[in-house]
C-alpha cells in the first residue's frame, strides 16, 4: 500500500503529514527519519479508530512545502492540494466525525489526569510562547484553537464550554453558511491558506500533538498506566 505523504520542512527539519489519514504525522530532524516513523504513526492512527492498519506500506512524497516556520516544533502553514474543491455530504460527514471523535477523546484524556496541574516537564520556549507543562495548561491551548481555525474560514465560534462542545458548536454555526461544502480557499491570517477540509484535518493533527504531550507527561508524572492511552500512542 503507497503513503501519500506531504513534506513540510524547513531546511532538514521535516514534517511529515500522511494525506489519506486526517491527523496523521510525523517530525524528525530529516526526512529520512520521519519517513522511517510513518509505520508507527499509521499503525497508531489505526488502533485509535479501530481499523486494521496497513502491514506492508510505503510512503511516496506526493507534495513538497519549504517553510519558514519551526516545523521541529510542530508550526505549520501548508495547505494540501487535496484540500481545496468541493466537499460531498459523505466527505464532510467522516472528516466532521473524526474532528469531534477527537475533541472527544482529548478531553476524556484531560479528565483522567490524577492532577491536572501538576507536572514533571521542564519549561521550555516555542514559537507560540513557553511550552504548556501541566495537562491543565495542554488542554487549555489546545481548546483554544477552536476559535482559530473556525475564525480562519469565517466562522465566529468563540471558546466557550469544554473542547468537545465548542468544536460541535463551531460546526453547527458553519452548517447554517450557504455553500459551505463549496470548500472555498480563504486567506487567513499571516497570509495562510485555509479551507474546511485543512481545518478538519488542523484539528485532529493538532489533537494528536498535544494528546501525545499529555499522555507522555502523565506517564512519567504519575506512573506508567496512570492514565488511559486514549489516542493509543503505546506502541510508538
Amino acid at each position: 500500500m503507497t503513503i501519500d505523504c506531504i513534506w513540510e520542512h524547513n531546511g532538514p527539519d521535516s514534517l511529515l503529514h500522511l494525506a489519506g489519514h486526517p491527523g496523521a504525522y510525523t517530525r524528525g530532524a530529516s526526512l529520512e527519519e520521519a519517513l522511517a516513523k510513518v509505520p508507527a504513526e499509521l499503525a497508531a492512527w489505526h488502533r485509535w479508530l479501530g481499523l486494521d492498519a496497513p502491514t506492508d506500506c510505503a510512503a511516496e512524497i506526493v507534495q513538497e512545502h519549504a517553510a519558514d516556520l519551526q516545523v521541529r516544533d510542530a508550526d505549520s502553514d501548508v495547505l494540501f492540494d487535496s484540500e481545496a474543491g468541493p466537499l460531498t455530504p459523505e466527505d464532510y460527514r467522516r472528516l466532521k466525525a473524526l474532528a469531534l471523535r477527537s475533541a472527544q477523546d482529548f478531553l476524556r484524556l484531560y479528565r483522567a489526569v490524577p492532577d491536572p496541574d501538576a507536572s514533571c516537564l521542564p519549561a521550555r520556549a516555542t514559537f507560540y510562547g513557553q511550552r504548556p507543562r501541566t495537562a491543565r495548561e495542554m488542554y487549555e491551548h489546545t481548546k483554544n484553537v477552536n476559535s482559530y481555525y473556525f475564525g480562519e474560514i469565517g466562522v465566529d465560534v468563540g471558546n466557550d464550554g469544554d473542547i468537545a462542545a465548542s468544536r460541535a458548536r463551531g460546526f453547527a454555526l458553519l452548517e447554517q453558511r450557504p455553500g459551505y461544502l463549496e470548500n472555498p480557499v480563504a486567506e487567513g491570517s499571516y497570509g495562510e491558506q485555509w479551507s474546511l477540509k485543512k481545518v478538519c484535518r488542523r484539528f485532529v493533527w493538532h489533537d494528536r500533538i498535544h494528546a501525545k504531550a499529555m499522555w507522555r507527561m502523565a506517564c512519567r508524572t504519575f506512573g506508567a498506566g496512570s492514565v488511559p492511552d486514549v489516542f493509543c500512542f503505546g506502541g510508538q
